[in-house]
This record gives structure tokens, sequence and C-alpha cells, in this order.
């Protein structure tokens, strides 16, 4: 299938002079992807890809010089679309809000600009099926990347924050991810409601690194009381508590939460001094996360096939 390429450039050389000015000129249920490449600049505005704009690719060259980035909070939202639209509280305070399905991003910083303290500030929210990121970085404080809806593969992308700082409902796979742990608080608060949900979030072959503290992260805290983690193959470093986990005050969560690691390493890998109802996988029960087909799992229909110029899926096994 053709794929539609258009520029943005904010000196107006290119085709739009913003990002949103791009997304809102791919026709309403579009069946062609539109990529938007995005040259080297930072770009302060909110992005909002609505459900009516499927199949859009942002393309930068370096995630170190294509910065989207905007400041709202649960508390202060500031957007060109109307909280009908977006949402309100940490729902609508995106900087980029994706609700298109099959969205990819490459070489991209998704950012929110709060400081230190200001509450909930997304990132970016994404509520839609089959979303790809590849090499972005994900920047701020608290709920930084709000995953909160359908299937989504993240491969080498750094994520950054401190309280819930990757979060919500979808089922998701983090593959070769550097997450970085700025403050005390808790890496995912993931929010599986029931145990015949799917969903969950699969950390692989990542690494975790802290601000030079020791013991002050916990790798997760259940938002949902069935909340499900996988961390396989990762390293952790002295930020990591021994603990490892959170049950939000609720003894309750002990449960039905699932958080599992299975051969993870470094300092902060302590399985013998982890919560008594978090478990080590054995090879057996960890097969099913290690795989794509964790988030696409019919393969005569797959769709980690849309990267340009690279055909996915393999075995994500293979090193």
């Amino acid at each position: 299938m053709a794929s539609r390429v258009v520029t943005v450039a904010q000196d107006g050389s290119g085709d739009f002079t913003t990002v949103q000015e791009a997304v809102d000129a791919v026709p309403l249920c579009n069946t062609c992807r539109t990529v938007i490449r995005v040259p080297p600049g930072v770009y302060r505005q909110p992005v909002y890809v609505p459900k009516t704009k499927n199949l859009i690719t942002l393309a930068g060259l370096r995630p170190e010089d294509t910065i989207l980035t905007w400041n709202n909070t649960s508390a202060n939202i500031d957007h060109h679309q109307a909280s009908r639209v977006i949402g309100t509280g940490t729902f609508g305070c995106g900087t980029v809000i994706v609700e298109g399905e099959d969205f990819i991003a490459e070489n991209v910083t998704f950012e929110n600009s709060s400081p230190e303290g200001s509450g909930q500030a997304v990132a970016i929210r994404v509520t839609a099926d089959r979303c790809a990121f590849y090499n972005c970085r994900f920047l701020g404080w608290q709920d930084t990347l709000y995953l909160h809806y359908g299937k989504q593969y993240l491969k080498d992308c750094y994520i950054e924050g401190s309280v819930d700082f990757i979060f919500g409902n979808s089922t998701a796979l983090l593959e070769h991810c550097h997450i970085h742990c700025k403050s005390a608080g808790f890496i995912t608060a993931q929010s599986r409601k029931s145990s015949q949900e799917s969903t969950g979030y699969v950390f692989l072959r990542c690494v975790i690194t802290g601000n030079g503290g020791t013991s002050y992260m916990y790798l997760g805290r259940p938002w949902g009381p069935f909340g499900r983690v996988v961390f396989a193959y990762t390293y952790m470093d002295h930020c990591i508590r021994h603990v490892g986990w959170n049950n939000w005050g609720k003894a309750e969560n002990e449960r039905s939460a699932c958080f599992y690691e299975y051969r993870c390493f470094g300092p902060g890998s302590c399985p013998s001094k982890r919560v008594t109802w978090s478990r080590e996988l054995i090879d057996e029960e960890a097969d099913q996360f290690l795989m794509h087909c964790f988030i696409d799992p019919d393969p005569e229909r797959p769709w980690l096939c849309q990267r340009m110029a690279l055909s996915i899926p393999y075995s994500a096994l293979e090193l």
C-alpha cells in the first residue's frame, strides 16, 4: 500500500507549519498511511490524533532533536480541543493524545515539561489499538506514559519519571527500552480490572537506572486489582527497592495482582527479598510473555509490519 508523505516545518518551508495542522489534513477514516516528517526543532503545542484519523506515522531523525512538548497538568489544561473531546483531568492533559489506530512514531521525543511536584502531567496518552514506537523518548515526572487502551509495542525507547510513570490498561510490550527513575515512586501502575482481561505490561530485555540513590523505587503497584506486569531479562540498578512491589495500601490487591519477574539481574534484582505475593516465573510460564504474539496474537493478520523499511515481527527471543 502506498504511503503519503508530508513535511512539517516551522519556518514555512514544508507542507505544514505545525504537527497538528498535518494531522488535521489527514482525510477522515483514511485507509492510506500518512507519514508526517518532523524535522529537528522544539514543537510547543499539544497534539491530538482523533479516532477518525488512522494510519499516521510521525517520523523524526533523532529523538534528541525532534521534541513535541507542552506543560498541561490534570489540574490545569490549556488545549485547542474542548474538554468534551479530549477529556478532563489526567485523561485530558497529555502533550500528545493518540486515539487513531495503527499510529507509529519514530525518533521523536514526547515531553510534558511541567516541573516536579506538578501532580499528574502526561507526556502522551495512547487510547488506540496497534500502535508502535521506535527509538522514542518520553519525558516527564508523574504519569509520563499513559498506555490507556489497545495494544502497543515500544522498542529502543527511553522513558523517565517518578510516580506511576508507565500506567493504564493496555496490552504493551516494551523491548530493549531504558527506564529511568528520577525520584521516589513507582515505575508502573497497570490497571487490569479482572482476571479475564488479557491486558498487561511486559518489559523484555530492558534497563532500569536511577539517580544514584538506593532503594527508592518500586517496580509497580496495581491501579486496578488485577494489575499485571512482567519484567524479563531486565537489568535493575540500586534504585529498585528489595521488596520490589507495592499493594497501593490495599491488602486485598495482594490476592489478585499479577506481578512477575523472569531472569532479571543487577543489584536491584533480589528475588529472595521480594514481597511474597509477587513471583519469579518458571520457563513454561514465561514463554507467553517473551514473544511478539503477546501483543500481535493473530498470525493471519499481523500488525507489527508497518515500520518503514523494516519487516516485523520476528522472534523477540533473538538478540
